[in-house]
Order: structure tokens, then sequence, then C-alpha cells
């Protein structure tokens, strides 16, 4: 295997490693990808081979199989410990050597993950732009004149330039959001105290959560369950209660008003938005405007409030004895907390309850929520001019979700005409998180939907049960010389049934005019020759017509006669055939 042409998904990984491939031959590939990449802000400090050799020796008595994040490289924010290298939080005069990891780390290195080194970020926590730090400015993957995003702006630089999986990173504001917005990535914050931040340099220890960054939903969703393990040791942690699982079959979305919406004159921005909301309604979701009035100003109360204040307390010491160890900007937003009195706190914490018990009220009628997870792409030289006031635009929709308890997965939505990639927030209530891996898994696997090559015309055959791959009925099919296509998706007009034929379960497609949803199938050519044959081995109550994928096309399908489905079950929202199988 060439690894150096080997792309570091799980995926790939998982079978470079059964196919022989040792964690260090991987570890030795990162370096030699660092090295090309030659960003010498991107990390703090690195992992030589010698301090990983404890962890290759103990994955070495494992087989890849028996952990479930074997030999996978990650990078860590400089604000996580890790007992083999020094924290700094960006702020060499603050630098410690931590005597144990913090709890993240620890679990992802028993998972069998691999760390390689501590990523730069904005100091302390403190921004969104990826610019405050003392070690530079991390090279945005994707276009060297764009900022980064920050706070944990070396972490998602790492994980853009395909130099490891994934990587940790914090957020408070929207730090674990921004920056791979800014290089086409996923963002997960969980809900807050799902993961243990023991071991974390605060920023605001009430409100600070550990943050995933991924090329893929399905991958952050793989490394959170690894993640997700309370931790008794950590005050903050929670028994955090599962929300809904059950993907709903007509998703209600809820999105801003539109004179809500702010792009401070970003048009490409604001286009792109309108191109992500379009896609949805296309998929089927119902979008439903809600009032962004009290989560703005929830937002406004992070860095105008109280809260500043909480920011103190882990750079308190180094702000008063030596303020010149600080970064200029850092040292500015960190004054800000002086002159708060306990006055202003308790008012501020009033007036959070309210718009907590406000905002409460809006998951009685939306599934989830749509936000811009930024409203502009700033390049450096323009955030060099107004390092303040763009930093503060960042926030617009991130800084509020803390503060109201609430989770959120970030994704890439759209690309700007000028080549700038924009990301969306999929935001739920505290527990939500499983959810919001089905929304995005739901999103994920739509947008790989290419059309079907018209040079197969007439020979498609959609197939939305025991003839997949793998399943009873594909034989049918290879008996035929039948040749598997792509795998795809219904339109959002669709419900899925199931009835028993003989001995095998099989699923029927009925149209609907409400109430449909994009369901998975695979695409196959059947040869003319064959269709006369295979057409006799269909039973009633299925037959041959027309079904439109998600694509806009139309091709021929397995559909069941509506009048049928009293006598059938409605499993449309297990999300599809192989889904309800493995529920079953």
């Amino acid at each position: 295997m060439n690894l150096e042409t080997l792309n570091f998904s799980l995926t790939n990984l998982y079978r470079a490693y059964a196919q022989g491939t040792e964690p260090r031959e991987i570890y030795r590939e990162f370096r030699r990808r660092l090295a090309v990449w030659n960003d010498p802000a991107l990390f703090i400090s690195l992992a030589e081979e010698s301090q990983l050799e404890p962890i290759f020796l103990r994955l070495a008595t494992y087989r890849a199989d028996e952990l479930p994040l074997y030999g996978i490289p990650f990078a860590i924010k400089d604000n996580l410990d890790w007992d083999v290298l020094p924290t700094t939080a960006a702020c060499p005069g603050f630098a410690y050597q931590p005597e144990t990891s913090a709890k993240v780390v620890e679990l992802l290195i028993d998972s069998g993950a691999v760390p390689v080194g501590k990523t730069n970020m904005d100091q302390f926590a403190t921004g969104l732009v990826g610019m405050r730090s003392p070690y530079g400015t991390p090279r945005n993957a994707l276009n060297a004149s764009w900022i980064p995003g920050g706070s944990s702006s070396g972490s998602a630089s790492a994980v853009a330039a395909g130099l490891v999986t994934f990587a940790l990173g914090t957020d408070t504001a929207g730090s674990g959001r921004v920056p791979p917005a800014f290089q086409g990535l996923v963002g997960y914050k969980p809900t807050r105290g799902l993961f243990s931040t023991r071991g974390v340099v605060p920023a605001c220890r009430s409100l600070d959560c550990v943050s995933l960054m991924t090329k893929s939903n399905d991958e952050a969703f793989t490394i959170q369950k690894v993640l997700a393990q309370f931790d008794e040791a950590d005050p903050f942690a929670r028994h955090v209660r599962s929300q809904r699982t059950t993907f709903p079959t007509t998703p209600t979305v809820g999105v801003p008003r539109p004179e809500q919406c702010q792009f401070w004159g970003d048009t490409l921005y604001q286009e792109a938005w309108n191109a992500v909301l379009e896609k949805w309604r296309r998929l089927g979701a119902q979008l439903v405007e809600f009032d962004y009035e009290p989560f703005h100003e929830a937002a406004d109360l992070l860095y105008q409030g109280p809260w500043v204040a909480e920011r103190l307390v882990a750079a308190g010491e180094i702000f008063s004895s030596r303020p010149e160890a600080l970064h200029p900007i850092t040292a500015k937003i960190l004054a800000g907390a002086e002159g708060r009195t306990a006055l202003q706190t308790f008012e501020a914490s009033y007036r959070l309850e309210t718009l907590r018990r406000v905002t409460n009220q809006i998951w009685q009628n939306l599934d989830v929520l749509l936000l811009p997870t930024a409203p502009t792409l700033p390049t450096l030289s323009q955030v060099e001019a107004d390092p303040i006031g763009l930093n503060t635009q960042m926030g617009y929709y991130t800084n509020f979700l803390n503060l109201l308890d609430l989770s959120a997965l970030a994704l890439p939505g759209a690309t700007c005409s000028d080549g700038r990639p924009f990301g969306f927030t999929l935001v739920g209530p505290a527990g939500a998180d499983e959810a919001l891996f089905q929304w995005g898994s739901f999103w994920e696997q739509r947008q790989s939907q290419a059309p079907v090559p018209t040079a197969y015309g007439k020979t498609i055959l959609a197939v939305a049960g025991a003839h997949m791959r793998g399943l009873p009925l594909n034989s049918q099919l290879l008996e035929r010389d039948a040749r598997f296509i792509a795998e795809a998706f219904t339109s959002s007009s669709y419900r899925l049934y199931t009835f028993t034929e003989g001995r095998i379960a099989k699923p029927g497609l009925v149209r609907v005019t409400t109430g449909g949803s994009c369901l998975p199938l695979e695409l196959w050519d059947l040869p003319e020759s064959a269709w006369g044959s295979f057409l006799a081995l269909i039973p009633h109550p299925l037959c041959l017509g027309k079904v439109e994928l998600s694509s806009g096309q139309w091709v021929t399908g397995f559909l069941m006669e509506s009048s049928h489905i009293e006598k059938c079950r409605d499993i449309t929202a297990s999300g599809g055939w192989r889904r309800y199988l493995k529920e079953l």
C-alpha cells in the first residue's frame, strides 16, 4: 500500500491496518507530510517517535479490530493536557508540564488513537479568527489568504491538510465550529458535560466544551462514542439524557427570519445560505421561521456581560503580574473583565434564565435549528485592519449555544463563487447529540448523490430492499449479469413499508403527496434481455414503476400498490431497509 497517497480517513486506515500496516508507519507518514506542508505556525509542540514508543508497544499487543480507534492519528489543541508535552494555551509564559493527561486524551489513547502533537490556537482560547497567537497564524488549508478561524485554528488546519484523521479542540463561543466551517470540515460541539473537561485550561469553565473536528459526520460520531463517558472526577460532568433518536419523516427545521440574518455585506455568503436553505427544502424539510432575537441577546452576554470575568480565572495571575507576556488583543479583552461587580453578575444570570425559558419553548414545534456557522470568511489583511470588530461578527451565530445549554453540529454546506467554503450549523437542545448526527448523516449522504449516467438509459433499475448488495435476493440480479452502478436516494415523496412474502421480509416504496422522506436505494444496470425473466419474479403487491431520485431524475424501480399498505408496517422512520434490518 502506498502510504504517501493514502487518505487518512477512518475507513482507509482500518483497511491499511487490516492489510498489515503498522501504526508506527502512519506516524512516520504524518511527519513526512508535515515537512512537506511546511507551516511552522501549525503545531506548538510535536511528539517524537521515541515519546510514542509506549503507545506503539501497547498497540502491538492488539489486533487492529480490537480497538475502535486503533492507530488513528490525532492532534490536540494546546489547552488540553497531555503528559508527554507541555501545555501552553499559546502563551509561552504560562507553559507547564502536566503530570497527567486530560480525560478525553486518556480515553482516545485507551481506544487505540495516536496523538502526534499540540496545535496552535488563539491565546487562552480567546478569539474566533485564529490570529491571536505569539506562535503565528496557522495556514488555512484551503487558501492561505483566508483566516483559519479560531480559537481551534491549528486543530482545524491539521485535519483539513490531511495530516491527521481528527483533532481535539475546545468550544466556548464557537471555537470548535468556526474553524471547521472555514476549512470545509465537520465541527461537533457536544452538550455541556457530555465530554469531560478535566485537564483543560479554562476559558469560561462553566461553559467550556471539548470539541471534535473531522472530515465527515460519521467519523465524528464514531469518535464521540469513545468520548461520551461520564467523568466522576470532573465537577462539570453530567449524566446527559439522550433525546429523540428516531429521524422525523417530515423534518421541521427552524431558520431565523430573513431580517435577522446578518452577513455584513457579504453577498456571496448570503447567496450560499440561500442555496443551503433550498437544498433542505428539496430534501423534504419544512422550513419554519423563528425569532432569533432572544438567542442573539443571550450571545451578547458572553463578552458584553460578566462572563468575560470568568476568563481571568485561568489567565488572571499572568494578566496582573506579567501582562507583557500576553498577546495585545488577548490582554485588551481580559482588561474588560476589570470592574465587573457581583451585582452585574447576578443581574445577567437572572436575565439569562429568562432567555433560557423563552428559547426552550421553541423545541415544542421544531426538530432542529439551522443557522449559518459564520456570517463571512474574511482575509488575513481584513482582520488585521479590524481585529476586534470582525471577531465580534464571527460569533453572531455561535456565542449563545453554551449559555443556553444547547448542542451543535457544524457541517460543510456550499461553496461560494469565489471558492470560499460556507458552513451551516444544526442546533439541538441538551442531549440531542445523537439526533444531530442522524441529521448530519441525512445531509451528508445526500450531498454525494450524482446524476445517473444517461448512457445507461432504460436499463437502470432502482432497488430499495432485499435485492440490494449482500441481501437475500441480490443473487437474482447477479444471475442476470446486472451491474451495480451507485447508491442513491429517492426524492422526499416516498414512504417505506414492509411485508412478508414467503419466508423473506420485503419493503415496498409508496409515493405520497405529503409526509414523505428521502430513502436510500441502489441503482443497477440490468441488461435488456434479462428484464422479462426478472419481471416474472416480482410478487404482488410489488410492481415496477417510475421512481424519482433526489437528483430529480426518474428511473424504473420497485413500487408497492398503495391499496395494500393497510396490511403492512410503515418503517419510513427507520431511514431505509438496511437500517430497519439493523434495528431488528
